[in-house]
């Protein structure tokens, strides 16, 4: 599973975690929907924007970077650039770009100096975020989740769980930020079954809605092939989720391409 989709489906879930990470007003994502939009003609897809019709906002440009790249900051001012120019659009923009620690931005810079020292960039690092910023909120708490080292991640998933469960009356929403976080679990703790994940963070609690009752009860085959797509989804491996469902590998491939199909 690449870092990088849990983080855009951080985003899908909880658009508002934009707007704390650049320090900006919360309430300005009512004027946002995030999407991804492609480049005609130059096989260019950019994975995170958030869109908006107010005219007089800029557009923002997510990049989560979590592998070292040379070329990085001409692709990502192209690929801005060139959408902008094939839109209809108004706006001013704005770049914001995601990394995990310093070491990781690589880039060449000397081209694009004065975009980089502009206010339309921003660029973050995650383990320079102080601790009070990623214990404000509970999307703040899963982004810590995602970036923390495995022994951390126990800790933070069980408080996490409980928070869910606390403050979340949705059932609907509470059942799909706790599968979010079981994909999550599930990637940063691979040697993990899923019973064990289970017992750890006490998930059986959530075998109470309907959805879980049929993709978990008991280790019912049916309920752990309809469990599949959604994880697929996350980005999670073939291999990651057969473990986790205690499932072979060959069942799961037969899922992904009927999906596909």
């Amino acid at each position: 599973m690449k870092t990088d989709t849990l983080f855009y489906q951080l985003f899908q879930q909880f658009p508002s975690l934009l707007f704390q990470l650049i320090k900006q007003p919360v309430n300005l994502v009512e004027n946002y929907q995030f999407d991804s939009v492609e480049v005609k003609q130059f096989s260019f897809r950019i994975d995170g924007v958030f869109l908006t019709k107010k005219t007089e906002l800029p557009i923002y440009f997510v990049e989560v970077q979590y592998q070292k790249d040379a070329k990085f900051y001409s692709r990502f001012f192209s690929e801005i650039l060139l959408y902008l120019h094939q839109t209809d659009l108004e706006n001013d923009w704005r770049g914001v770009i995601i990394y995990p620690q310093k070491s990781i931005d690589i880039g060449e810079k000397r081209r694009y100096e004065a975009l980089l020292n502009s206010d339309n960039v921003k660029i973050i690092y995650l383990d320079e975020l102080p601790n009070e910023e990623l214990e404000s909120s509970l999307e703040m708490s899963i982004l810590d989740l995602i970036i923390s080292q495995e022994k951390k991640a126990i800790k933070k998933g069980q408080e996490i769980v409980k928070q869910v469960r606390l403050k979340t009356e949705n059932e609907v929403t509470r059942e799909q930020l706790i599968r979010f976080i079981e994909t999550i679990l599930i990637y940063k703790l691979p040697k993990m079954s899923y019973k064990e994940l289970e017992k750890m963070f006490s998930l059986g609690d959530i075998k109470q809605t309907k959805v879980y009752q049929e993709a978990k009860e008991e280790g019912e085959l049916e309920g752990k092939l309809a469990s599949i797509p959604f994880m697929l989804s996350l980005g999670a491996t073939i291999p990651n989720i057969a473990k986790a469902l205690n499932l072979s590998e060959e069942t799961v491939k037969k899922v992904a391409e009927n999906q596909k199909n």
